[in-house]
């Protein structure tokens, strides 16, 4: 057994800790040990409670050779993995022979690494689509269709939708950068939000009309000015906005609500986007501000959509401090509601 003075200084360890004696027993354990493994783990063959090969025969090695190492330990959740990385280190005295085992916990440095792999083959697919296309067609209109004026007017059609869809995609990465970079600093200049959202909605009037759409906005509460970035707050209207637009349905109009609410944050600027189209089932509503997350994948690329749209709201919602939240119903439509903190 170890002495007291070891015991303590064993429980004092902000991390989860466990001592194997020589005869392969827990013998001294923490209260983060015990959370992770289970109450009953003090006293029983180390094997019972630590049950991953890798670390079973890390602990031998230990024990019988003295040799520490490195493992990782991986514990089930509800959700997700609980993923540590174990620091097995013997411990050899004149007369007894221990070993200390000590979890890292890296579940969240390697939930990172899955996004970037996932970032990083995310939009190598994206671009790769569209780059595949225009490679092919302008290999055919060197080709076949050198003086088909038909095909080659056709072509350079495709060729112009596709490589809008590649600017699309690398403005929203650069938009998407840029707020990440700028997200701890919380904008402080008064902005009057009636006149971003008015100028915004400006802007989308001819894609309201080609879809036939009717925007109706209401400003009758709205607080007359915010600390914000104007540009970004312009950003969030314009891509929830058209959103609204291109999947709420033709011939149904898409309601933008400014109104004052005082949460337990204080008074916040509540910005509603409200749509009548087909509603969005509640098992996406969770995911859908993940990076190139899309509902139909298919009918957003149709569209012209990046995958990114909500991802840079989310962001720049942080940044101010706000809060963002998605409700939608099958067949009653959806609204997207952002909250500004008026101070």
């Amino acid at each position: 057994m170890p002495d007291e003075f070891a015991d303590l200084m064993l429980k004092g360890l902000p991390m989860p800790a466990l001592l194997v004696d020589g005869d392969e027993r827990i013998v001294s354990i923490n209260d983060e040990a015990e959370r992770l493994l289970g109450k009953m783990s003090l006293g029983r063959l180390y094997m019972l409670p630590l049950r991953q090969p890798a670390l079973r025969e890390a602990i031998a090695a230990a024990l019988k050779d003295g040799r520490g190492a490195r493992v990782r330990h991986v514990v089930p959740g509800p959700s997700q993995e609980q993923v540590h990385m174990v620091t097995v280190s013997p411990i050899l005295g004149q007369k007894h022979r221990a070993v200390l085992c000590v979890f890292e916990d890296v579940t969240g440095h390697e939930q990172v690494e899955q996004m970037r792999r996932d970032f990083v083959a995310n939009v190598s697919h994206e671009l790769r689509t569209p780059l595949t296309a225009l490679l092919g067609f302008i290999e055919t209109l060197r080709g076949a269709a050198r003086d088909d004026a038909a095909a080659r007017d056709r072509f350079l059609n495709i060729m112009e939708r596709e490589a809008g869809r590649m600017n699309r995609l690398v403005r929203d990465l650069l938009h998407l950068s840029r707020v990440e970079a700028e997200e701890r600093i919380r904008p402080t200049d008064p902005v009057d939000p009636v006149a971003v959202v008015q100028s915004a909605l400006s802007s989308l009037k001819p894609l309201a009309e080609a879809h036939g759409v009717m925007l109706d906005l209401k400003t009758d509460s709205a607080p007359r000015s915010v600390p914000a970035d104007g540009d970004q707050l312009m950003q969030v209207i314009t891509n929830l906005t058209e959103n609204a637009i291109k999947y709420g349905g033709a011939d149904r109009p898409v309601t933008v609500r400014l109104s004052r609410e005082v949460l337990a944050k204080g008074p916040m600027l509540r910005i509603d986007v409200v749509d009548r189209g087909e509603g969005i089932a509640a098992e996406h509503l969770p995911r859908l501000t993940e990076r190139f997350y899309r509902v139909d994948a298919h009918r957003s690329r149709e569209k012209g959509g990046t995958g990114l749209g909500l991802a840079i709201v989310k962001h720049i919602v942080h940044r101010h401090r706000g809060t963002f939240r998605i409700d939608s119903r099958i067949g009653e439509g959806s609204t997207f509601t952002v909250y500004f903190p008026e101070l």
